[in-house]
């Protein structure tokens, strides 16, 4: 009888507990019928966006979220979405995502919302409303068999990010017509777009973007063109990440998370953590065209240590020092030392600085060295309210920066063109239109005078309630690798369901010393439908005419695109 007894009274509890646990989902849905939850943008930062909501409110790794300019009670159709993101870590109260799309800046106050309609995205919803029909697990601290029987009988949602792979396979075709020495060429290959988390329930993940050949027939033209440079700055990577390990790693076309001022590497990384902190290695080549030090035959290896502090609520603090050496055609290029450091405080403020500093030949002392200044960046961001941010920004390279030039009139480089102190201001106004500019004088040394720099644009965003997006800009600089202007419009809609677009045109006017193409302009263009919840199919094309290359490429592509969380694919 006492034995029943206890039973009794522990489904009793049980049952009280599972009650009290679903009252808050289900006061949600008798308050909210039919509207997504809505979580703030509190603090943005480069590519990361970081919200005032994690894990006790049903964010995990891996899960997608879109980025609406809207309250946080909207129900998504008033709101015009501007980015997605994926989020990449979560605590129990807030996470942070890397944005993978986005059709114009994310805002502190915006809101990141599930996203519904695109079959490749509804599965975030579909996995949130599957984890709301388990009841809440229960622990229980004794070992008593009638305990563990009743816990046992209990079921258990699965994680939503566990064997999550997303991916499009493509076959392409593409050609490509020289004015300039009147020949044809012609390529066919393909094209992945990878996004695979938690592979086989492990903390594996595989995620990125690649585009190769299987045959082609090229033309005398031994330059890349503007769209092979653009495609070399995309990332595909292998990355281990567990919570409860000590180690992390990466390999791939990727960061190092700890020192992204070193740029895109083809290598690796490997860390080991203590508590908060991290100590690594890495290692590689160096192939991204819009890196400051830009060499394709730049061979790169390191090691760091990275401090961590605070939390993103309130005040954080991030500090990363490290050495390494670098061989071009594996023949000595430098020693030198970088130190990335950043401090932040919500939304309102941020501070971050990089550094690198050379170990030289002494020129007047050929026995000793000397620690030489060779790269160094300071910002310091003030937003006293969402509408409005101020920057003060420091510049300096004492070589010549190596980034290809023609990729100045796409905007990729922009935050090299500006050389010494520069300052700047962006404004939200009224019907989503931003207005942004900044001016600054060059400081070079030899210079005889200062020159000024200027950078101002303005975008619209959501023009007619359509979801495209309208952006101009235009650049005067000198810096140590020439002087120019340039300016760029471009029209997108980035995001949707089912038809994707976006065309860019510019012009370049370059006086340098390091390139012969001194002017230039350009226009591409690339379209992506959805046939269907399973296919798709996309076009692309590049009007190109410069003083030394002068051509029209063009490509095609059809593939498979696959979510195996898919509803009926489960």
């Amino acid at each position: 009888m006492h034995k029943r007894k206890t039973i009794r009274q522990l489904q009793f509890k049980l049952f009280l507990s599972v009650l009290l646990g679903c009252l808050p989902f289900a006061a949600q849905a008798a308050a909210e019928p039919g509207k997504m939850p809505g979580i703030r943008v509190k603090h943005v930062y480069k590519d990361a966006v970081y919200l005032e909501a994690g894990s006790s409110s049903g964010l995990s790794e891996g899960q997608r979220l879109l980025i609406k300019r809207g309250s946080a009670e909207t129900d998504g159709k008033d709101a015009a979405t501007v980015a997605e993101i994926e989020i990449e870590s979560v605590t129990p109260t807030s996470a942070v995502g890397r944005v993978v799309a986005s059709s114009d800046e994310i805002l502190p106050g915006d809101t990141a919302v599930l996203p519904a309609g695109d079959p490749d995205l509804l599965r975030q919803e579909t996995s949130a409303r599957e984890i709301q029909k388990y009841a809440q697990v229960v622990s229980f601290t004794d070992g008593i068999p009638p305990e563990q029987e009743i816990r046992e009988s209990i079921p258990k949602a699965p994680l939503p990010e566990i064997n999550r792979i997303q991916a499009r396979i493509g076959l392409d075709y593409g050609g490509l017509w020289d004015s300039n020495l009147d020949n044809n060429s012609w390529q066919f290959g393909y094209t992945l777009r990878l996004d695979a988390q938690r592979l086989g329930g492990t903390h594996w993940s595989i995620s990125g973007y690649h585009r190769g050949r299987f045959l082609s027939r090229t033309n005398e033209r031994k330059e890349e063109t503007l769209t092979d440079l653009m495609n070399r700055t995309y990332n595909f990577s292998i990355k281990y990440d567990n919570p409860g390990s000590r180690w992390t790693m990466g390999a791939g076309r990727l960061y190092v998370p700890w020192a992204s001022s070193l740029s895109t590497i083809d290598g690796f990384y490997l860390g080991r953590r203590f508590g908060k902190n991290t100590v690594g290695v890495f290692g590689g080549s160096t192939p991204n065209p819009s890196s400051w030090n830009y060499d394709p035959d730049r061979q790169l290896a390191g090691a760091f240590v990275n401090f961590d502090y605070g939390n993103f609520e309130n005040w954080r603090l991030s500090s990363t020092s490290g050495v390494a050496l670098s061989w071009i055609h594996w023949q000595p290029d430098r020693q030198f030392g970088f130190f990335e450091n950043g401090i932040f405080y919500k939304h309102y403020l941020s501070i971050f600085s990089n550094v690198e500093a050379d170990l030289v030949a002494d020129s007047q002392n050929p026995d000793g060295n000397k620690v030489t200044l060779s790269r160094s960046y300071f910002t310091l961001r003030v937003q006293p309210h969402k509408a409005i941010s101020f920057d003060i920004n420091e510049n300096y390279f004492r070589s010549i920066p190596s980034f290809d030039p023609r990729l100045i009139g796409t905007g990729l480089v922009d935050q090299f063109l500006f050389q010494g102190l520069s300052g700047g201001v962006r404004l939200e106004l009224p019907a989503r239109v931003s207005v942004y500019g900044s001016a600054g004088q060059s400081s070079r040394t030899g210079d005889a005078r200062a020159a000024w720099n200027y950078l101002g644009g303005a975008s619209i965003a959501d023009i007619l309630h359509s979801g495209i997006r309208a952006e101009y800009k235009y650049s005067r600089f000198d810096g140590s690798f020439g002087k120019g202007n340039y300016q760029t419009v471009g029209v997108s809609r980035l995001l949707g369901e089912g038809f994707r677009f976006e065309v860019q045109g510019g012009r370049q006017a370059l006086d340098s010393a390091y390139t012969a193409q001194t002017s230039a302009w350009f226009v591409n263009g690339n379209v992506d439908w959805y046939l269907g919840s399973s296919y798709f199919m996309g076009f692309g094309t590049t009007v190109y005419r410069g003083d030394v290359q002068s051509y029209n490429q063009y490509f095609m592509n059809f593939g498979y695109r696959f979510d195996n969380r898919r509803r009926g694919h489960d």
